[in-house]
Parts: C-alpha cells; sequence; structure tokens
C-alpha cells in the first residue's frame, strides 16, 4: 500500500524577511524560520536590537543578518527588497496602535497608523512579490494582522481599519499572483504579551474583557505564533492563500 507523505516544515534554503524583528511577534517570527533551516534578514528602523538578534541565532549555529530599514520610506525600501532579494518568504510584523474613541482620533494618529499598518504593508509585500516574479520563484508572504481585522473593538477604529483593509489586500493580491506560485496570507493573533499589548493589558478592567473574550481564558504568548509562521512559510501550506490564520483563542467563533 502507498502511503502518502507529510509535506515538510522544514525550511531549508529558503531566504526570509522578517520585518518588525526587533521584538514582539516579529522576534518570535525570526527565530520560528531560522530554527526551521532559513536564512533569515531581519528588518527594523533600529540597528542595536536586530544585531543582537542576528548574532545570538548565528551563535547557535543559524543564519541571520540585520538590515536597518524603515519600511515607510516606500523608495528605500524597495530598493533594500531588490538588492538584497529574492526572498522566499516575508513575514510582516511592523505595526503601531494609537488606540483612541473614534471621536478623539488625531489626524496624526491616523496617518501614522494608516501609513505603517497599511501603507508599508502593501508595498512592502508588493517589493517582496516582485522579486519572486521576476526570478521565476513562488513564495509564501504573510503579514501579521489581527482578530481586529474581522471584529472591531473599544477605542480601536483606526486600528480595525487598518487591519480590515490589510485583509482584503491579502486577498487581492492572492487572487493575482496565485499562477506564478505566490502564496499571501495573514496571521491574526488575539492579545499577545508584547510591550505594545502591554498598555492595554495594565488597564485591570481592558484586562478582565479580553480575557473573557479569549476562549482559552489566558493572553495569548509570542510562542503561539511561531508555530504558524513556520506552518505558512512551508511546503505544509501549500494550498493555503488569500486567507487569515485566526490564533485568537476563540475571540471570533461567536
Amino acid at each position: 500500500m502507498s502511503l502518502p507523505q507529510t509535506p515538510s516544515f522544514r525550511l531549508d534554503g529558503k531566504r526570509a524577511l522578517v520585518a518588525g524583528a526587533s521584538s514582539g511577534i516579529g522576534l518570535g517570527a525570526a527565530v520560528a524560520l531560522a530554527e526551521a533551516g532559513a536564512e533569515v534578514t531581519l528588518v527594523a528602523r533600529r540597528l542595536e536590537p536586530i544585531n543582537a538578534l542576528a548574532q545570538a541565532l548565528t551563535a547557535k549555529g543559524l543564519k541571520a543578518s540585520a538590515l536597518p530599514l524603515d519600511i515607510t520610506d516606500v523608495a528605500v525600501t524597495e530598493k533594500a527588497v531588490a538588492d538584497h532579494g529574492p526572498f522566499d518568504i516575508l513575514v510582516n510584523s511592523a505595526g503601531l496602535a494609537r488606540h483612541t474613541p473614534a471621536l478623539a482620533t488625531t489626524l496624526a494618529d491616523y496617518d501614522a497608523a494608516m501609513d505603517l499598518n497599511l501603507r508599508a504593508a502593501y508595498f512592502l509585500t508588493r517589493a517582496v512579490a516582485a522579486g519572486l516574479i521576476a526570478a521565476g520563484k513562488p513564495g509564501s508572504l504573510m503579514n501579521i494582522s489581527s482578530q481586529m481585522g474581522h471584529v472591531g473593538g473599544p477605542d480601536r477604529a483606526v486600528y480595525c481599519a487598518t487591519k480590515h483593509a490589510l485583509e482584503g489586500m491579502t486577498k487581492a493580491m492572492a487572487i493575482e499572483w496565485g499562477r506564478q506560485g505566490i502564496r499571501v496570507n495573514t496571521i491574526c493573533p488575539t492579545f499577545i504579551r508584547t510591550p505594545l499589548a502591554e498598555q492595554t493589558l495594565a488597564i485591570p478592567e481592558r484586562r478582565a474583557w479580553i480575557e473573557s473574550m479569549i476562549k482559552l481564558g489566558r493572553v495569548g504568548e509570542i510562542e503561539d505564533v511561531m508555530g504558524p509562521v513556520v506552518f505558512l512559510a512551508s511546503d505544509a501550506a501549500g494550498l493555503i492563500t488569500g486567507t487569515s490564520l485566526l490564533v485568537d483563542g476563540g475571540w471570533t467563533a461567536d
């Protein structure tokens, strides 16, 4: 009897670009991809943290290098991706939150969130895809979205707007590039214990609300997102594109 073979979760020989790699989910994604065998380029605005991460990974015999870059500078980012690519894998974890009631949203907060969470994500994803298409290679492109790309939340009108738009962008890009073997997906975590989330978790009533909404009864950890990143990057997810992987502890189940 001939049995099917489980596709590999290994990423040996693959090159990955991780934006927002200096901390939080991006750092975890970089570690996970490197441990799975990928050669990882670490991107963030500040050199010091990504250089330290690159050194820690290479000290373990893994492949990593630091590339300081502000992805909101589209022209510089496109040139850097062209110069250092092509990249088989993209994980874009760069993002910010400016949480206020909708009536209190300032133009500066709106523009900052849209600039990084959506505009920069759009053109970074396009730049990596362009390099793959020029090289005739398939790839897996991921943007870290949020459960708030599927639901709403208090004081999160702008943040939700950026993430809902990111979900639509992902579907459209997946349709355009599917025939080239380029998969485009989002990962949508619930509240993960990161520096970005601590400002909300530090408010007792908000933490109580969060824990009441997460059906598994706990806030997420960075490690909860690392496995999904490797999965979507690997051949094991070879037929998955144009969708979102909800890592939300059941938040959106009802």
